[in-house]
């Protein structure tokens, strides 16, 4: 991102590397940015550094994994610099984080009720118990949650996958975050659910001006839902264009190998194109650029030093040192075949940004209760409907799913 507005996030020059092995780099020199009110996705194939991006954002890196070098400007402030008051402070405040699989994040042990509340006390010391009880139900409301009373009273295991992430957007927005980190938000949900919920996050996001980082390897989801896009190879940023831009004239050879292994409904294809060979581990990484062992450009100069990024068009960026918009063939197959891949309303126009209005939730579109709970007496779910009394077991809900955790 370009401009003279500083961005709500900033990431430059992002190392991070495993204690044991300092030689093995997670992350080789991020550099990426989020404008306020932006939605920007976050693309690459699995071991790509995705989630570890995402993670080094609010310092919660496994153990073993550390950033050894570069910043994260948060509004002005260096994340990695901040002590551990001010930093447990902006988790799940100002900036939310919503992770993958709903159901393993949320404690089994306690109602979703319990969950949310403990969230929203941990950054509303002030308010009282009915002041917290009401926000809880106005937040489950927000992500269309039908009885939310009743369900705050409801355990994780008598929902869905797809209303359990709801509740874990709920989880996320208790804080009013600025920005919010969605690490593979419907990667375990049905096409029809993954559907609602990228609607939600887009709507959302743009009746609060919240900036969003969205990271998929779903480009469908990522052409329907971002203003931007931000391709991910073995740990470092490849290429960065606005989503139609990136779509229509893709300048990095991974992003065209990308989009040219999409699904087309309306041309023959007798059988799917395919990126040849795999992401490299970390302790395999390529000299040079580390796509070229795959790269059907690739000439001799790609492996003997890394490429930096340079710039092919305006507010578009590449890796590469072949980089040159590439228009792919059947460009209106291309859109067609991400937009089928999870169908939303009103995709993102030309420009690449997102609409400027909300657009109305999709009557109907809700997914069914879950099953009211066993009669006294009966043998009911696995999992408790309360807990047990006098049981051993955790104290009281962990406010970390949204985010909160050790430094």
């Amino acid at each position: 991102m370009t401009g003279a507005i500083e961005p709500l996030l900033r990431v430059e020059g992002l190392y991070a590397r495993v204690d044991r092995a300092p030689d093995l780099e997670v992350l080789r020199g991020v550099d990426l940015d989020v404008g306020r009110g932006e939605i920007v996705g976050l693309v690459g194939e699995s071991g790509s550094g995705k989630t570890m991006t995402a993670l080094s954002i609010l310092r919660l890196l496994p153990p073993g994994i550390r950033v050894t070098a570069g910043s994260v400007t948060f509004d002005g402030r260096d994340l990695l610099t901040l002590g551990r008051a001010e930093l447990q402070a902006l988790r799940g405040g100002r900036i939310a984080m919503i992770f993958q699989d709903a159901l393993r994040h949320l404690n089994p042990a306690f109602t979703v009720g319990d969950q949310i509340e403990a969230v929203i006390r941990a950054h509303n010391s002030r308010l009282g118990p009915k002041e917290v009880r009401a926000r809880a139900v106005e937040l489950l409301t927000q992500v269309q949650i039908v009885d939310p009373e009743a369900r705050l009273r409801s355990y994780p295991h008598q929902f869905s996958g797809g209303m359990a992430q709801r509740v874990m957007i709920a989880m996320a927005l208790s804080g009013s975050p600025e920005l919010l980190l969605a690490d593979e938000p419907t990667s375990a949900l049905d096409v029809t659910v993954q559907a609602e919920i990228l609607l939600l996050l887009r709507r959302i996001a743009r009746q609060r001006g919240m900036s969003v980082l969205f990271i998929s390897h779903n480009l469908g989801a990522v052409w329907q839902l971002c203003d931007r896009v931000i391709v991910m190879y073995a740990g470092q940023v490849v290429e960065t264009a606005a989503t139609a831009e990136l779509v229509e004239a893709p300048a990095h050879p991974y992003s065209t190998a990308l989009l040219k292994a999409l699904p087309r409904l309306t041309i023959d294809q007798p059988e799917l194109a395919s990126i040849p060979g795999s992401m490299p581990g970390l302790h395999a990484i390529p000299s040079g650029c580390a796509f070229h062992p795959r790269c059907e450009l690739a000439v001799d100069a790609c492996s003997l030093e890394t490429p930096p990024m340079v710039q092919v068009a305006t507010d578009h960026h590449a890796r590469c040192i072949l980089a040159t918009p590439m228009s792919l063939p059947g460009t209106a197959e291309v859109r067609q075949a991400l937009a089928s891949i999870t169908p939303l309303p009103n995709p993102p126009p030309q420009g690449g940004r997102g609409p400027a209005t909300p657009n109305p939730s999709p009557q109907g579109g809700r997914e069914p209760a879950a099953p009211n709970p066993p009669p006294q007496g009966g043998r009911g779910p696995a999992a408790p409907n309360s807990p047990p009394q006098g049981a051993r077991g955790a104290a009281s809900p962990d406010p970390a799913a949204v985010g909160r955790g050790a430094s």
